[in-house]
């Protein structure tokens, strides 16, 4: 007789099979979620949404991890799951092999600051786009945070599955999806020129903490709240500065 763990591996009906792409696509769209979040939104039982994830936790789409979360205290650890990177490829992606192929040789023979140009100018165009429904949808002297949650409806319709959130200090943008994620890990400056692209579109510095590309489940943007008078903010993450050469003339005489 074949173990249970064989069984969920090879059983599964059209049915099995639909539910199981909209767990995905929960898990893309608002990142890791415990079977108890998922069940809520899907609308079936904790024990079903776990049986789907166990399927897809053999097939090596789905992970877990424990999470201690601050309401639960000393309590157990909360599972939450998440997609892997073989989840993700599930999903459509943009360039890969031909683009790698090409950035590449532009590497190669024009340098990384040609590479810098070509990531540039491909994100023009989508800010144009996201710059027009960020327009449409909020004040002209619209605060960083409002428009950030703009700008997140006209990513999640560009495939980025994006959501924007206020938190103390600021806000955070969150991609749950990158379509050019394969690229983007070996070529940084698109994550560099997107960062740009964002901090124009939200109207202040915003601050990278994560990227799928490097490996994280979410890419998060920092943004900044405003600063207060007699308090300044801090950063979510100390930012490195570059050392100072010291300038013998500049050395006060003993």
């Amino acid at each position: 007789m074949e173990s249970t763990a064989a069984q969920v591996r090879t059983s599964g009906s059209p049915d099995d099979g639909r539910t199981r792409e909209r767990v995905t696509g929960l898990l893309m769209e608002h990142g890791p979620q415990t079977a108890a979040e998922l069940a809520t939104r899907l609308g079936i039982s904790p024990a079903a949404v776990r049986r789907h994830l166990d399927a897809l936790t053999a097939t090596g789409s789905v992970s877990e991890r424990l999470t201690r979360e601050a309401h639960r205290g000393r309590g157990r650890p909360a599972r939450h799951f998440l997609l892997t990177e073989r989840g993700r490829s599930a999903f459509p992606h943009a360039y890969d092999d031909l683009a790698l192929t090409a950035l590449r040789h532009i590497a190669a023979t024009a340098g990384p600051d040609a590479v810098r140009a070509v990531a540039e100018q491909q994100l023009a165009g989508l800010e144009v786009r996201c710059s027009t429904a960020v327009a449409e949808a909020t004040r002209p002297d619209g605060a960083p945070v409002d428009r950030a949650q703009a700008l997140a409806a006209a990513l999640t319709a560009e495939g980025y599955a994006a959501t924007a959130s206020a938190i103390s200090g600021g806000g955070q943008l969150c991609q749950h999806h990158c379509p050019v994620a394969h690229v983007a890990a070996e070529f940084p400056q698109l994550c560099e020129a997107e960062t740009a692209v964002i901090g124009r579109l939200v109207g202040t510095h915003v601050q990278r903490l994560a990227t799928i590309a490097h490996g994280d489940g979410i890419c998060t943007t920092h943004i900044p709240g405003p600063v207060r008078p007699g308090n300044r903010s801090t950063p979510a993450r100390p930012v490195r500065e570059t050392p100072r050469a010291t300038n013998e003339r500049e050395r006060t005489p003993a």
